[in-house]
């Protein structure tokens, strides 16, 4: 069996389901819980993965939360002179 991901449009899901019904011994249908939280998990998910294997491998250096917070006060005082 294969996973698709199909997106269908809101008017059209009772026809869709309609449709389909006569395949159901062939189809399972599941709401995929993350998609309903976050349409872009998947693909977040994947970059997270990416940045993490970057740092990992040292490709992408990560700074210590006292460096960021320096680099952003430094910043911000920059905008007020």
């Amino acid at each position: 069996m294969q996973t698709l991901t199909v997106n269908i449009q809101d008017n059209f899901v009772q026809d869709f389901l309609t449709i389909i019904d006569h395949y159901k011994d062939k189809i399972q249908l599941k709401k995929d819980k993350n998609l309903e939280y976050d349409p872009y998990f998947y693909e977040r998910k994947q970059q997270l993965q990416q940045d993490i294997d970057d740092i990992d491998n040292g490709k992408v250096k990560m700074i210590n939360n006292e460096d960021f917070w320096d680099d952003i006060d430094n910043f911000t005082h920059s905008l007020q002179k």
